[in-house]
């Protein structure tokens, strides 16, 4: 049974390290995974070394701009961790030229800004100082994974709502929307700097939607942002309140399970079928959040209240201003690890997801004709990552 089907890898997998490093593996594939700290970097930092991770045995540069969180688990010996800035060039030259054993790159990094033209200007400098460096000095580089998302087909988050989108569901064949998108930008970067290797290296481009995972650092970690907004509620003995839309509450909405985004990657990283494509990535079922809302509230033992009218609607930014001194006494309440409210917690992102006004969902089926069979269970990956976020000791 395949790999991606049968569900081997990722949060449902135990690590295989010990065994690994016994075993005293010579590296087939070196990736480089740029933003490894982040929701899906971490859960490519996780897979890559694993024995049976398909193109390894894998070794694995992490790059990202901080050091790793203490609540980080111990890294695979295959790993090596390198912190700097990617939009300091001479320091991304510095890091990376001595690397020229690089076979694939995961680009997985996204640094947010309030407006799309710092968001186009900041991430393109990102990217291109990256790739500028690694295609000419690494003559084993076969593959470039770059990872952008659902706003390709809807629009930058100052635009949602506000511009004509595309009937859903999204495939990847529709046209680019008449808006300036950083993930054009990139993607223009990537094909202009893999064309200097006239053919060597594929590229292959994933775009998730809302991803479930486990990065507390992460910008756009919506599971973590609720537990934390369920946290606070608990602490005041106040209700789970549903802040956003009708349509976020009662339409469908699919997500991407960030494992699953990892398991993707990977797949158009070393299949050959793969190469030269854009991929949607989400975990292949539909749900509601009037279904997994009380799931969460039975997560942290708390009432909840679901949709109650427009002139109920609040946004979670509002709410949640002045609460670093509730998260303070949480946090030594329940010995969890120290973190401050604003480091973990992403109020206007959830802001954007609960804000739809129409139903956003992609197609899988060309990632399904060209070889891609993984899924997941979005109610089981919901409650994971709740799992995975106590038993870190991020939230109680």
């Amino acid at each position: 049974m395949s790999w991606w089907w049968a569900g081997a890898i990722g949060a449902v997998k135990k690590r295989q390290d010990e065994n690994a490093a016994a075993a005293g593996p010579t590296f087939q594939s070196v990736a480089l995974v740029v933003g490894s700290t982040g929701i899906v970097g971490t859960s490519l930092l996780d897979i890559l070394p694993l024995q049976d991770t398909p193109g390894g045995p894998w070794k694995v540069y992490a790059l990202s701009r901080r050091p790793l969180p203490p609540w980080s688990p111990q890294p695979s010996s295959a790993v090596t961790h390198l912190h700097l800035d990617l939009a300091d060039s001479a320091a991304v030259a510095e890091a990376l030229s001595p690397l020229v054993d690089i076979t694939h790159v995961f680009y997985v990094a996204w640094s947010p800004h309030p407006t799309e033209a710092q968001n186009r200007e900041v991430n393109s400098a990102m990217l291109r100082n990256v790739l500028s460096v690694v295609l000419p000095n690494c003559p084993e580089l076969v593959h470039v994974c770059l990872q952008t998302g659902r706003k390709h087909y809807i629009g930058p988050f100052e635009a949602i709502n506000k511009i004509s989108v595309p009937d859903s569901p999204y495939t990847e064949d529709m046209p680019r929307l008449d808006y300036p998108n950083f993930y054009y930008d990139l993607e223009d970067i990537l094909f202009e700097e893999v064309s200097r290797r006239d053919g060597v290296v594929s590229w292959s481009v994933h775009r998730p939607t809302t991803i479930f995972g486990f990065s507390p650092r992460s910008a756009m970690n919506v599971v973590g942002s609720l537990c934390v907004y369920a946290a606070i509620c608990r602490k005041e003995g106040a209700t789970l309140r549903w802040p956003g839309s009708r349509v976020a509450w009662e339409g469908f909405s699919d997500s991407s399970d960030a494992d699953l985004i990892a398991e993707h990657e990977i797949w158009a990283a070393v299949d050959p079928f793969a190469r030269n494509e854009a991929f949607n990535c989400s975990n292949g079922d539909l749900y509601k959040w009037k279904f997994l809302w009380p799931m969460l509230a039975d997560q942290f033992g708390l009432e909840w209240s679901g949709y109650e009218g427009e002139e109920r609607r609040f946004k979670l930014a509002d709410a949640m201003v002045g609460k670093e001194a509730v998260w303070t006494e949480i946090v030594k309440d329940n010995e969890l690890e120290e973190t401050e409210l604003e480091e973990i917690a992403n109020w206007w992102f959830v802001d954007a997801v609960f804000g739809v006004e129409s139903e956003h969902l992609d197609s899988m089926n060309k990632s399904k004709e060209h070889g891609f069979l993984g899924f997941r269970n979005t109610v089981n990956s919901f409650n994971t990552w709740i799992e995975k976020m106590k038993v870190f000791k991020i939230v109680p």
